[in-house]
């Protein structure tokens, strides 16, 4: 069977192909081309993606026929891996869709299943450590992958959906792994369990965080003895304040600091930063409501660049607009004033938000002169944008090598001293972007 696979933007880039036997390989992809990487590409992530924003969740499953078959139940938050292990890129993919940047790793039950999950998880732990995503794992029951659990019972959407609200968090998955197959009264397995579970625990910046684990990990290892609570406890607690290993073995990712759960803007920057970004993402808004020439330029920019409009209502007002219009042609071919009507038509269902931006929807002299050199304005808009998240993800950098002793760490130091270097760098290079030069002006 052939499966057509597409970019973001809906185009078909490849193809995947799958046995229908117990032929290998299982799943055949495209050769890899300019347009179509694998580790790059999410199945079904153009169909996805509005409801991974409105969910504020993404799932990924592992096959084609996982990702149709709960498309097709109505469960559409759905993408899936491509047969290789999820890769950062993804992470990043997902990452600008969600919110709170909540990831679910719903691969199968079997031992390959698990092989990938922690592949999986092996690749981005360190951004979940971090807090940088909000990573779950869903094992479905009887070792079933998705399709199959889908046709197991008539009620078995909605188990579905109960079984993803309830997914553990991957800390709690990696934990209950480690006791599959062991006996905590034979002294070998209880020590090799206690000294994983010291490996896990070590990782753990965030104080709340780590107490909530060694308390939980002392659960477990007392056996039900309440009265060893507290000794695994204090065991736990003199492992980890032992001196540790470069946290860093291989340079950690790059990828913005999410903001949390709660207000949305709690994290965006005040003063400066923050004009900057109200008058860049307004530019943007703008040009695409006003001018449908430039509509694929700026998609395509907030694309290649991870870009996303921060400000709640700029938000709101993309994600309405991306709702009317679906993906395709009519992005297009909706002339300014029919796009502005239909957005306009929804004033009674979201009165407040709607007065936050009606202002974009019209335009006086300056905005006709900033819809003239349309090029050029998106350039720069897009280049404010990613000034502000780039001195965010400086400041956390410094903050992080701030925070780190040399005598325990110096991989770690030296990687976060050298993210500082490289966005001062190319800080530089974005603040000449967006000033648009005198000559530029005469051009137009």
């Amino acid at each position: 069977i052939m499966i057509p696979i597409h970019d973001t933007q809906g185009r078909v880039i490849g193809f995947g192909g799958r046995s229908l036997g117990d032929e290998q390989p299982k799943y055949l992809n495209s050769p890899e081309t300019p347009l179509f990487d694998k580790s790059k590409t999410l199945f079904a992530l153009d169909k996805a993606r509005n409801s991974i924003t409105k969910q504020d969740q993404a799932v990924v499953v592992e096959g084609y026929f996982d990702a149709i078959a709960l498309h097709a139940a109505g469960i559409t938050n759905i993408v899936a891996s491509l047969g290789t292990a999820f890769s950062l890129d993804q992470v990043r993919q997902l990452s600008r869709y969600t919110e709170s940047k909540q990831i679910v790793l719903n691969f199968d039950a079997d031992a390959a299943g698990t092989n990938a999950a922690q592949r999986a998880i092996g690749e981005i732990a360190n951004l979940a450590y971090q807090g940088l995503v909000q990573l779950r794992v869903l094992n479905l029951p009887d070792g079933k992958d998705a399709d199959e659990f889908l046709k197991s019972a008539p009620d078995a959407t909605e188990k579905y959906r109960q079984l993803l609200l309830n997914a553990p968090l991957w800390l709690d998955w990696q934990i209950d792994q480690l006791l599959i197959g062991k006996d905590l009264q034979q002294a070998d397995q209880f020590q090799q369990v206690a000294q994983a579970m010291v490996k896990l625990l070590k990782q753990l910046d965030d104080i709340n965080q780590l107490t909530y684990y060694i308390n939980y990990c002392a659960q477990i290892l007392s056996q039900g003895q309440g009265k060893l609570v507290s000794l695994y406890i204090e065991n736990l607690q003199t492992q980890l304040q032992k001196p540790l290993r470069a946290a860093f073995k291989k340079s950690p990712p790059r990828l913005k600091k999410p903001k949390q759960q709660g207000n949305q803007e709690s994290n965006l920057p005040v003063g400066k930063e923050r004009i900057l970004l109200e008058r860049a993402e307004a530019l943007l808004l703008r040009i695409y409501l006003h001018c449908p020439d430039y509509r694929q330029t700026i998609i395509d920019t907030l694309d290649q660049r991870d870009l996303l409009f921060s400000l709640s209502h700029h938000r709101f007002l993309w994600q309405q607009i991306i709702e009317l219009q679906g993906i395709g042609t009519q992005f297009y071919t909706t002339t300014p004033e029919q796009l502005i009507s239909r957005l306009q038509d929804r004033s009674l269902q979201f009165p407040r938000e709607m007065t936050q931006v009606a202002h974009l929807f019209h335009l006086d002299e300056t905005c006709t002169e900033d819809i003239l050199r349309a090029p050029m304005v998106i350039q720069a808009a897009a280049a404010s944008l990613e000034i502000v998240a780039l001195e965010k993800h400086r400041r956390y950098c410094l903050e992080q090598w701030q925070k780190i002793d040399l005598s325990n760490d110096w991989q770690g130091k030296q990687y976060y001293w050298q993210e500082c270097q490289d966005a001062n760098r190319r800080l530089i290079e974005l603040e000449k972007i967006r000033q648009v030069g005198i000559s530029d002006l005469l051009t137009m």
